[in-house]
């Protein structure tokens, strides 16, 4: 049984992200939206992307109680973590956040107004790099995770691309 589930979350994308509480085509859409306004072609689905991501998130799960750190993909993909803490209630109860592909997403989108397209670089004291990595015009797949931890119920999110973006010296679109 336990190799039927793994196909088929290795054959159907949207399985491996429904069973972690996000949709796949939901997270593809999300980043679509923002390469198109830019004029970056659509990116497609990596199932392999997708099983890097959820083993990173898993380690950051369980070695740094979902604390954000970058894995080290040595140039072959690129990458963007999203960080969300659970709700806490005034009786001290924490509760996971509903938190939707589309608000990861756009969180790296947000950094837009911190890129200089003409400069090619982030206003001073901003980060930009995960908006440029987001529409990386030569990006053509993307896979993404994310793992909660159970003791703080805070979560991470994993979100892997190739070819990567963000090469010093040359601008994104």
């Amino acid at each position: 049984m336990m190799k039927r589930s793994l196909l088929a979350c290795l054959l159907f994308p949207a399985l491996l992200a429904q069973a972690h509480d996000f949709d796949a085509n939901e997270m593809v859409v999300a980043h679509n939206r923002w390469r198109k306004t830019v004029g970056a072609p659509p990116l497609s689905y990596s199932t392999d992307l997708a099983a890097s991501a959820q083993e990173w998130a898993n380690h950051l799960k369980e070695s740094n109680h979902c604390r954000m750190q970058h894995s080290k993909p040595d140039g072959r993909y690129g990458e963007n973590l999203f960080w969300a803490s659970a709700v806490q209630w005034s009786d001290g109860r924490r509760e996971l956040q509903k938190v939707r592909p589309e608000t990861v997403v756009n969180d790296w989108g947000s950094e837009r107004s911190n890129y200089s397209y003409k400069n090619n670089n982030c206003v001073k004291g901003k980060m930009c790099g995960h908006y440029t990595q987001l529409v990386w015009k030569a990006t053509t797949t993307v896979g993404c995770a994310v793992a909660t931890c159970e003791d703080s119920r805070d979560q991470i999110w994993v979100c892997q691309y190739q070819p990567p973006g963000n090469w010093v010296g040359q601008k994104p679109y």
